[in-house]
C-alpha cells in the first residue's frame, strides 16, 4: 500500500487553501500514492468565522471531485462542519474513496482547551466546537483504518480501542502548535505505533501562519516498530512511502501485546 501524507501551511483564504491542497493531492497521485492525508484545518486555518454553508455546499464536493479526479482515496484533514442551523460545528474529517463516494465521517473528540508558553497563550477549541462521540474506523485502499485528530494522540485508551477493533494504519490530521510539537510531537507518534502495532500517518500544518500562529511540521509516517520511515520538517511538502501491512502479522505473532493485555 502506498500512501502520501501532505504537511501544509494554510492561511486565512479558503480557497487558496484548497488550491494548494489540490496541487499536493495531484503530487502524491503521480508518485503513485493510493491514498493522501491532509492536515488539519486545511481549508481554514486562522479564521474565526468561516463559512459553514460554503463549506458543505462548495468544498465538500470539491474535495470529493479532488478524490475522483485524481483516483486517490482521501482523508481530508479536518473542517469545520456543523449538522444543523444554530449548532456549534464538529472539526470533522472526512474520508473519500478513490471514486469520490464519502466513506465516512470522524468528528474529532477531544478538544485542545489548554495553556501554551506561545504567542497565542490560550486555546479552547471547545468555545468553537462540539466534541465528536463516535469511535474513527472505516475500511479504505483493501484495509481498516483509524481516524483521529491532533488532540487525540494524548489518549492512548482511544489509539487501543482503535488496534482491538482491528486497525493497521492510524491517520493523525494534526496543526501542533511549535511549542507543544517540538516537546512531544515525535515520542507521542512514535508510542502510539509502538503500543498499537499500527502505521501511524502523521499529517501536520508547518509554519508560520498569516494569523501569528505557528505550527510544528515534521509530518511523519511510523512503522508498527516505531521507526520514523520518513518526515517533513517544515513548509508545504508530500511524504510517499509503501506500507509493508503483511509486517503488521508477522509482529503480531511474535509479541502478541494485545493478546497478553491484563487491564
Amino acid at each position: 500500500m502506498r500512501v502520501a501524507v501532505i504537511q501544509m501551511v494554510s492561511g486565512e483564504q479558503t480557497a487558496d487553501n484548497l488550491q494548494q491542497a489540490q496541487a499536493l493531492v495531484k503530487s502524491a497521485k503521480e508518485q503513485g500514492a493510493q491514498l493522501a492525508v491532509l492536515p488539519e484545518n486545511f481549508l481554514t486555518y486562522g479564521q474565526s468565522a468561516p463559512d459553514l454553508e460554503s463549506i458543505r455546499n462548495t468544498y465538500l464536493p470539491a474535495l470529493a471531485d479532488l478524490a475522483a479526479s485524481n483516483s486517490i482515496a482521501l482523508v481530508a484533514g479536518t473542517l469545520p462542519f456543523r449538522e444543523a442551523l444554530g449548532s456549534k460545528p464538529y472539526a470533522s474529517s472526512f474520508v473519500f474513496n478513490s471514486l469520490g463516494e464519502q466513506l465516512f465521517r470522524y468528528d474529532k473528540i477531544h478538544l485542545f482547551d489548554a495553556n501554551v508558553a506561545d504567542a497565542t497563550g490560550s486555546y479552547r477549541e471547545s468555545d468553537h466546537f462540539a466534541k465528536g462521540s463516535q469511535l474513527g474506523l472505516v475500511d479504505a485502499c483493501d484495509t481498516r483504518l483509524g481516524l483521529s485528530v491532533c488532540y487525540d494522540l494524548r489518549f492512548p485508551e482511544y489509539y487501543r480501542l482503535l488496534a482491538q477493533q482491528g486497525a493497521k494504519v492510524v491517520c493523525v490530521p494534526s496543526a501542533f502548535t511549535e511549542v507543544t510539537g517540538a516537546a512531544h510531537w515525535e515520542v507521542l507518534l512514535r508510542a502510539r505505533a509502538i503500543e498499537n502495532q499500527c502505521f501511524i500517518l502523521a499529517a501536520n500544518q508547518g509554519g508560520v501562519h498569516p494569523c501569528g500562529r505557528s505550527t510544528w511540521g515534521h509530518s511523519m509516517i511510523v512503522n508498527p516498530w516505531g521507526e520514523v520511515m520518513s518526515k517533513l520538517t517544515s513548509g508545504p511538502g508530500c511524504l510517499v512511502q509503501d506500507l509493508d501491512l503483511a509486517s503488521i502479522d508477522s509482529l503480531q505473532v511474535n509479541m502478541p501485546v494485545l493478546s497478553h493485555r491484563v487491564f
